[in-house]
This record gives C-alpha cells, structure tokens and sequence, in this order.
C-alpha cells in the first residue's frame, strides 16, 4: 500500500472514531469500529488511544505507522450516526464499499434530530406518567407536563445558543422547578409536591452514567472515571437549580 493511499485511509478511520465519541458511543464500540473498518479498508491494525475529549489513532501496514490525533467536542447523543456508521463498516467488510465509497457517505451522514415541539411533548408526557405511577392525581399530571414542556423548550433553546451543558442544566432545572412548585402553593391535585419531583427527571444524566459503568467495565478506565465525573457534575447543576427555585418560591416540601 502506497502512502498517500494509507493517509487517506488513516484520516477516513479517524473522522468515524470522531463522529462516534462525539455522538456518545461507548468506548469498546470506538475502538472496535475503528479496528475493524481499517482492516477491512486494507491496513494491516489500527491502534487507537481515547481520552475524554480528544483521541489518537495509529495506522500500520507493512510495519509503516502513520498517527493522527482529533478533537472530540461534543455534539450531543446522537444514535442515529451510531447506527449508521454501523452500517457502512458491515457493507466495507462484505467490499460492497471501498474507501472513496465510505468517505462519501460520511459526508453526507448528518446528525438529524425529532421536531423540537415533538421532543418536547413526549418529554412533558413522560414526567407527567412517572407522576401518576407515584400516586398523583389528573391535576398533578397537568402540572407536570406542563413543567416539563416548558422546561424541555428552555433547555433546546440553551443547547441551541450553545452554553455550557452545566449552565444549561442548571437553567433547565431552575425553571422547571420554579413552574412546578405553582402547584404545591396553590395546593393544586392529591400530592402537589410529586409534580416537583417527577418534571426534573428528565434532567437525569442516564446515558453518560450507562456508558461510564460500561466503560469501565470493559476496561477503559480513565474514559469512564471522566464521563462518571461530568454525569456527576450535569446531577450537580440540576441540584444547584433545584435548591435554587425552591428558594426563590419558600417551596421545600419534597427535599
């Protein structure tokens, strides 16, 4: 394999483990892909070193080494790019795909996401449902679908405008508590304090604490000690905006 043809290959290996731990894949499920879809292109391995925001990847054939290192921002969790990367590694491995083939398709692989208003809704309607399946009544359904509406719209605003997810959390949490807590002054449904409680739950940080544990696990350590530190830094921020409503209002019921 000639060298400009092992660059190419070796920068087509990077932007998919970039796409893939931008959009929150696990770290075995990186490296795998990665591995694979570099031996399948023709390199003899791929050696490849992640870190919480940026990674590094080794190509080797013929005992010739090229490295390159990415950034890695994140972009949000993201399933659908996962899946299709996914896809374009098994058509490579069966050569239904050779490598110009996969570096147009990535190009075209974008991050679509559901209807803002959509999101926003089924969010609203699933806090509401946890709500009921704790014993509220109709009312402290309304008011928790309502909380979780709005707050659901505040967050996709923030995320839109491109602040921190920290802040962003925090923010989500502050107003959606804030909407939440109309229902306990005004003694509104059975339990007007579960609305409190069930319209943040949104704001739980489960896919990061999933990949954390699995992370490590499968023994990538450090990538999982880092994504259990922002999973606990994002419940943190909810915390602070919580505590921070519940002030503002003199509401303190379900703490």
């Amino acid at each position: 394999m000639r060298e400009p043809v092992q660059r190419d290959i070796s920068r087509i290996v990077s932007q998919v483990g970039q796409m893939l731990l931008q959009h929150g894949a696990e770290s075995k499920l990186v490296s795998d892909i990665c591995c694979r879809l570099g031996v399948a292109l023709g390199l003899d391995s791929v050696e490849i070193s992640l870190s919480a925001s940026s990674m590094v990847i080794t190509t080797i054939t013929h005992q010739h080494c090229i490295t390159t290192a990415r950034r890695c921002p994140d972009r949000g969790i993201n399933m659908r790019v996962i899946t299709e990367i996914q896809r374009i590694l098994i058509m490579t491995e069966k050569a239904l795909l050779d490598r110009h083939s996969v570096k147009k398709r990535l190009a075209r692989l974008s991050p679509d996401r559901y209807n803002r208003w959509l999101v926003a809704v089924m969010v609203g309607l699933s806090c509401a449902s946890f709500s009921r399946l704790a014993g509220g009544d109709f009312p402290v359904f309304f008011i928790t679908f309502v909380a979780s509406f709005f707050g659901m719209l505040v967050r996709q605003e923030v995320a839109h405008r491109h602040f921190n997810p920290l802040v962003n959390f925090g923010i989500t949490a502050f107003v959606t508590t804030l909407i939440s807590s109309f229902g306990a002054m005004q003694e509104i449904g059975n339990q007007p304090y579960l609305a409190m409680a069930s319209s943040v739950l949104m704001l739980v940080p489960g896919f990061p604490l999933i990949n954390a544990v699995s992370d490590m696990v499968k023994g990538y350590v450090n990538m999982g000690i880092a994504r259990w530190v922002m999973a606990s830094l994002l419940s943190l921020a909810t915390c602070l905006g919580i505590v921070a409503a519940m002030n503002l209002t003199g509401i303190w019921g379900w703490l």
